[in-house]
């Protein structure tokens, strides 16, 4: 017995791995060898291509595709329509599927909606990926970064708040009362 719920409409391939308590809507695609964690919410319309790995409690939202070479760590929150690549130079008569390159997107982070995520490029944990944003590069912890390309305007706490830091290099998180220090091009959260 399947420990997920999945929409009637949803097409899920034989030989992949769903943790318990995910959702799976309407006209989604989880295809062969891929991984849901646990208690992940897969909205309409989502494909999720071969050995793509979920963390627990991921959100996809619709119309989001997911190639192969991608890997998401717990809490991540895909926005609406965004898309990653798997390939630089991608070509219908020329089969690249050798070339494929890995993203990593890590605990916490947020793509925004209509965002793109070029291939190869590392999404720091708990970052924040503005909508309609062009990642052409890794994108750091905390960093928020907008625009195309892509350009950091800024450090976010995990709770997706813009920090302002002092003349110590101390931010508070104005939802969450969290501290963080910024010292030698890093944030780091000290709560």
């Amino acid at each position: 017995m399947d420990n997920f719920k999945a929409h009637e409409t949803a097409v899920i391939d034989p030989g992949c791995i769903i943790g318990e308590g995910t959702q799976i809507w309407h006209f989604s695609h989880i295809m062969t060898g891929s991984k849901l964690g646990m208690n992940c919410n897969i909205g309409q319309n989502v494909v999720v291509s071969p050995g793509v790995i979920l963390g627990n409690g991921v959100k996809v939202q619709n119309n989001v595709s997911i190639y192969t070479g991608v890997t998401c760590d717990d809490d991540v929150f895909l926005g609406p329509s965004c898309v990653f690549t798997n390939v630089i130079n991608p070509r219908s008569f020329i089969s690249r599927k050798d070339e494929f390159k890995a993203t990593h997107v890590g605990k916490g982070a947020t793509i925004g909606a209509n965002a793109t995520i070029v291939c190869g490029n590392n999404i720091g944990n708990y970052a924040l990926v503005g909508a309609g944003a062009v990642v052409t590069r890794p994108v750091p912890p905390f960093a928020l970064v907008t625009g195309n390309p892509a350009r950091q305007t800024g450090w976010v706490s995990k709770y997706g708040h813009k920090l302002d830091f002092d003349y110590n290099g101390r931010a508070c998180c104005p939802e969450s009362g969290e501290w963080y220090r910024f010292s030698d091009g890093v944030v780091i959260s000290e709560g």
